[in-house]
């Protein structure tokens, strides 16, 4: 695709068909994302990848568990407790693939690095034909320490975008944008 058709077309799935993401696919999206640019070239990233739902789907109903239990200090919007709160609802889509994208210090800037490298990479998939979606909602679980024993990650690393990956069952449609609000200064 050309780049201005993959920033058009780029979309949050959260529909996966059955077909599931490669090891390969993965670490290919991984190369487009340490191409971001970082502040003083510091690339301050580390990535975090499991292409195995038998793994994936535990730790959404973990990563769930812990938003409902703490719902009411997250500053989360009232109406999506209903959301969260269905038996149905699994906060990685059953998506076939995870991919975190951890800031590996708390230096000025990593957090924004972290999230340049996360467009990339979301970019590079749509380039491929891949749906992604960043869950914001697994953020406050995976910022805890166990969180990250568990997945046997360093205390350090601080945890800035959860992006699930998958073949889109259908691609979903524009919800359109806004005009942008332009100040020329100067």
């Amino acid at each position: 695709m050309q780049l201005m058709e993959v920033l058009r077309s780029r979309r949050a799935v959260r529909n996966f068909s059955s077909q599931p993401v490669t090891q390969s696919a993965v670490e290919e999206l991984i190369q487009a994302a340490v191409l971001a640019p970082s502040a003083m070239n510091r690339q301050p990233w580390a990535f975090a990848v499991s292409v195995d739902p038998t793994f994936i789907q535990p730790m959404a109903a973990q990563a769930k568990s812990f938003v409902l239990e703490h719902f009411s200090g997250s500053g989360l919007e009232p109406e999506l407790r209903g959301m969260i709160e269905n038996p149905d609802y699994q906060i990685f889509h059953h998506a076939p693939a995870l991919i975190l994208v951890f800031a590996t210090s708390g230096a000025a800037q990593d957090a924004e690095d972290c999230c340049l490298a996360a467009q990339n990479l979301m970019l590079a998939a749509r380039d491929k034909g891949i749906g992604s979606c960043w869950i914001g909602l697994a953020r406050p679980w995976l910022s805890q320490p166990e969180a990250l024993e568990k997945l046997n990650l360093p205390p350090n690393y601080r945890i800035v975008a959860p992006i699930i990956l998958g073949y889109p069952a259908e691609w979903p449609e524009s919800h359109g944008r806004k005009e942008p609000v332009i100040h020329w200064i100067g």
